[in-house]
């Protein structure tokens, strides 16, 4: 199923081939038209390392017992011709342009191989490299 231009509902499933809820799904197409607008932004394609977990896979992995991934609100990306700094420092450039219409990632984290993004609530940023 296509979302938007460039994403495919399959690249936001679970690792573990579950189903996801209508809500997720609905969270998801909202995650997936912001990295839309990123992805057109930065005119480079956008590889989606993880996204919706289930409760199994994200305790499997390790995952945050209050993920946003559980919700299907967030993507940990990466893309392509740019450092996970890089796609961090414009993710943060457009939450702060009123010019750049859409973008309502609140959740940015820097992480050593991906960048994470998320549709939270609440402004959170954080940096988890090592």
């Amino acid at each position: 199923m296509k979302l938007t231009k460039n994403f495919n509902k399959s690249e936001f499933e679970c690792s573990c081939g579950c189903n996801m809820s209508a809500e997720v799904l609905s969270n998801i197409k909202i995650v997936a038209e912001n990295l839309q607008i990123l992805r057109d932004y930065i005119e480079a394609p956008i590889t989606i390392n993880s996204a919706y977990r289930c409760q199994k896979h994200n305790r499997r992995i390790g995952g945050a017992v209050n993920s946003q991934h559980l919700l299907g609100k967030a993507s940990d990306i990466v893309a392509h011709g740019f450092t996970p700094d890089e796609v961090f420092d414009i993710v943060q450039n457009l939450r702060r342009n009123p010019m750049v219409k859409g973008v309502i990632f609140q959740g940015l984290g820097r992480y050593n191989t991906f960048t994470h993004v998320d549709i939270r609530k609440n402004y959170a940023t954080w940096d988890l490299r090592k």
